[in-house]
């Protein structure tokens, strides 16, 4: 399975390069991440917890980052086990542009999975693969700009009670 796509984020590329290299980040940006550690250097471990259609599973794996070409560039590779439920690797490359004030960062996305992940079918496999990407991305975004305008409240009123035709019964 591969994808592609580019966000604009808000920050320098330096900011954003940074960051994909700090395991905190990247911790808090995998959707799924238990555990995150390890060095750019000796690569990272990682524990991700996720479902897939009806499997869920943790995986438990390895992740590298190479062809590092400072503040411009990187790829990123990892792969885990989910015993019983088999096995995903995948592999990112990421490119960064000045653009706007901001970062252009686009990326390239290749995914492969097997055992019982495989037997879904690549319909499900596909959508999730798209699904994580699109999250880890989002999550990277949102950390490195903050909140979005007006995500900043987080208090919500109890939605009124809505009788027949949606009218409120208050």
């Amino acid at each position: 399975m591969q994808m592609s796509d580019t966000r604009q984020i808000a920050v320098p590329p330096a900011q954003v390069y940074a960051a994909l290299l700090d395991p905190e980040v990247l911790k808090s940006c995998v959707p799924g991440a238990q555990e995150v550690t390890g060095s750019v250097e000796d690569g990272f471990t990682a524990t991700v917890v996720q479902k897939v259609g009806p499997v869920k599973a943790t995986f438990k794996g390895e992740v590298t980052i190479s062809d590092l070409v400072p503040d411009t560039s990187l790829k990123i590779d990892g792969s885990g086990k989910g015993g019983a439920a088999g096995f995903a690797k995948g592999g990112a490359e990421v490119r960064l542009l000045p653009k706007d004030g901001g970062t252009e960062l686009s990326y390239d996305v290749e995914a492969k999975v097997g055992g019982k992940l495989a037997q879904l079918g690549s319909r499900i496999i596909d959508g999730f693969a798209k699904k994580m990407a699109d999250q880890f991305f989002q999550n990277l975004q949102s950390t490195l700009e903050g909140p979005a305008e007006g995500e900043a409240e987080t208090t919500q009123e109890a939605p009124a009670k809505k009788g027949w035709f949606g009218r409120s019964k208050d």
